[in-house]
């Protein structure tokens, strides 16, 4: 059973990554190459822009799984160094093609990061998670990136979003095989605690679907952000995903 369990976690990594592939090779928008809608990308950058915006003496940042360079880019663009790394060569050579200056591209996987042990003051793994079979190695990797005390941030899609609970009960009732790994922010703190990160914190981010992304920006006032933060709940069961920041250990 773990053998079968292990070749279908394998099996699903090998598909997403030849996806991304296709992607890369057929697209040319950043967020086309990553699998999203205009409006989801651009609302998942805005939400890391006001999340990221409070005072930080971070500066040189590590953007793992950094595909056309959409975040690479942004982060250049306040004044960071960067390197950004991708397993896919196609997304990797657009996002060079587009570089701005502070920022340093490679060819890697998120779970064997080819850097020195405590090599940046941060790190971002956005929009990576949900093409793994778990959290684990990705924490792991990303927590040896950064020095002690550096700061690092994972996404993931997340499990409890209505939504998707519906989407996936039609794939099991169809039995269709996983086409995206969602989890709950309980299990993602889980792997990035047992990575050596402490002082973890989640953030909600709720993403309307395109037919109604006029009515995003109400989801993105301090009002909404306060109701989520206050009622977990309610973020976990609208909340397209979630962002868990830690630090390393000093």
């Amino acid at each position: 059973m773990a053998h079968e369990d292990s070749s279908k976690s394998s099996n699903f990594e090998r598909s997403w990554k030849k996806r991304f592939g296709q992607y890369a090779d057929a697209r040319d928008d950043d967020a086309g190459i990553a699998g999203w809608s205009q409006s989801g990308l651009e609302t998942r950058v805005r939400n890391f822009d006001a999340l990221w915006a409070s005072p930080t003496e971070a500066r040189s940042w590590l953007d793992a799984g950094c595909g056309a360079g959409t975040y690479s880019r942004f982060m250049a663009g306040k004044g960071k160094q960067v390197v950004g790394l991708d397993y896919c060569y196609p997304a990797v050579k657009k996002a060079v093609n587009r570089s701005l200056d502070g920022v340093v591209w490679g060819v890697a996987d998120v779970k064997q990061l080819p850097v020195a042990t405590g090599s940046f003051d941060g790190a971002i793994c956005f929009g990576v998670t949900q093409a793994l079979s778990d959290s684990s190695e990705v924490s792991r990797e990303l927590a040896a990136a950064v020095k002690p005390g550096g700061e690092v941030w994972i996404d993931a899609l997340n499990s409890a979003c209505l939504p998707h609970l519906i989407g996936r009960a039609k794939r099991a009732l169809l039995r269709q095989d996983m086409h995206l790994r969602y989890e709950s922010p309980r299990q993602l703190r889980r792997a990035m605690a047992d990575a050596g990160l402490v002082k973890l914190t989640r953030y909600w981010i709720p993403i309307l679907p395109y037919r109604f992304h006029r009515y995003q920006w109400f989801f993105e006032t301090k009002g909404m952000h306060w109701l989520l933060h206050a009622f977990p709940l309610l973020g976990s069961l609208i909340s397209h995903g979630f962002v868990v920041k830690g630090y390393r250990e000093q």
